[in-house]
């Protein structure tokens, strides 16, 4: 929970901070890039059966990515050439109605065709395990890009493969997979997207990562896809592992690859009666409040794009810890606000820079109409008043809920929510 310090009244008079060095700045944002995770808009939870399904996200999005949604391959075809599509074409109908775009992972292996059907994994026995057969994944493979063809555009080979509980295989068993997927899709459809194998962590995913490629899996992908969680840091702790897996990518000559982050998110204080333990995770990770979670949401959203990430997979719009909304009611915690307000302010936009000055950060953006617009926030969690650059001509400022704030004499009061000047 984000602790907001009380600061003294004392003016903190800085300079524009300098811009960083940023892949996507001077590009317009698409809406694909504002991703979420989705799980029981067609099916009720497996925590709580009777449940009601999930509404729609009211909040603007454009990609969503299919995982802990009952789709993967174990769902799929339960049992050899038995192929259940029901929940699948309950989810392409609903997003191509509204016009989402769609990643599915491919993996897991289901107990029939896993290598170790008894194998504990983080899901079922024999998940986490590699296909013991080539041809099954095969099979695999064509039937769904077949099926989806024109419908399902990214495919992603499996998650998080540098935990044993998603994946117990080796990286060359891994490097197989990719280039079987890669061919058999390509030969489907060759617009079809084919994003790497997740990884998630610190340093060492980025070893695994780096030993991964050097095997010969860059050589099967379009995207490379990471995991950028900071569960017990603030956004600005994403930073350094974006640049950690593009320095991974420049050195296996992928740095011409877009970059997309697949999954990350927070957990959030929620207001549902029924409790679902959650274990070591909850008392190790940080857990954010109303006020905490849309500060995080705003800044990640923000410099994810900043640090050059492409697509950003927000995990998730309905899970019972790091959920966007309240499950008992459907009502929009304040972090699905603010995952809203950025998304409607950015979709079209141009980030022009980010700078930061000790602990301020400021960022320049172009908005869709052409107009600017300046977002100020301190990463410190302290509030204080801040001295707005006089070149920048501000008359008004708003908070991030879209309420007006006070700025008098060219001052402004400033803490870990980010505010919007113009």
């Amino acid at each position: 929970m984000i602790k907001v310090l009380s600061a003294l009244l004392m003016i903190s008079s800085i300079a524009v901070p300098p811009a960083l060095e940023a892949a996507e700045t001077g590009r317009p944002i698409p809406k694909e890039y504002f991703g979420l995770h989705i799980h029981n808009i067609a099916k009720a939870p497996y925590w709580n059966p009777g449940a009601a399904k999930t509404p729609w996200p009211s909040i603007k999005f454009g990609s969503w990515r299919l995982w802990d949604a009952y789709v993967s391959w174990p769902n799929l075809e339960p049992s050899k050439g038995k192929w259940d599509f029901q929940l699948l074409d309950k989810y392409v109908d609903l997003a191509e109605k509204a016009g989402i775009e769609l990643l599915l992972p491919l993996g897991l292996s289901p107990a029939w065709a896993s290598a170790r059907p008894t194998e504990p994994s983080n899901y079922r026995p024999g998940n986490a395990a590699e296909p013991s057969d080539l041809q099954d994944w095969r099979t695999y493979v064509r039937t769904v890009a077949t099926r989806y063809k024109g419908r399902i555009k990214n495919y992603e080979l499996w998650n998080e493969v540098n935990l044993p509980g998603f994946y117990s295989g080796s990286k060359d068993k891994l490097v197989e997979l990719a280039r079987e997927a890669y061919r058999t899709l390509k030969e489907v459809d060759p617009d079809i997207v084919f994003v790497s194998p997740s990884v998630t962590g610190g340093q060492p995913a980025y070893i695994w990562l780096d030993e991964y490629f050097a095997k010969g899996g860059a050589s099967y992908l379009d995207v490379v896809g990471s995991h950028f969680y900071a569960p017990t840091h603030p956004p600005e702790a994403m930073l350094p592992l974006i640049k950690q897996a593009q320095a991974v990518m420049a050195k296996h000559g992928l740095d011409q690859k877009l970059l997309w982050n697949t999954e990350a998110g927070w957990l959030m204080e929620s207001r549902q009666k029924k409790k679902v333990p959650l274990g070591l995770i909850e008392l190790k990770w940080k857990k954010l409040d109303d006020s905490g979670g849309a500060a995080y949401v705003a800044r990640a959203l923000v410099l994810n794009w900043f640090r050059g990430v492409s697509r950003f997979y927000w995990y998730s719009w309905d899970n019972v810890h790091m959920g966007l909304i309240e499950l008992d009611t459907f009502k929009l915690k304040p972090a699905a606000s603010a995952y809203d307000r950025i998304a409607r302010l950015l979709t079209g936009g141009i980030l022009k820079d980010c700078g930061q000055n000790k602990s301020i950060w400021t960022c320049s953006i172009t908005q869709a109409d052409g107009k600017r617009l300046w977002m100020v926030w301190a990463e410190d969690d302290t509030v204080r008043d801040w001295q707005v650059p006089g070149e920048w001509n501000i008359n008004r400022v708003e908070a991030l809920d879209g309420g007006t704030l006070e700025i008098k004499n060219g001052v402004v009061r400033i803490g870990p929510d980010p505010i919007f000047l113009s």
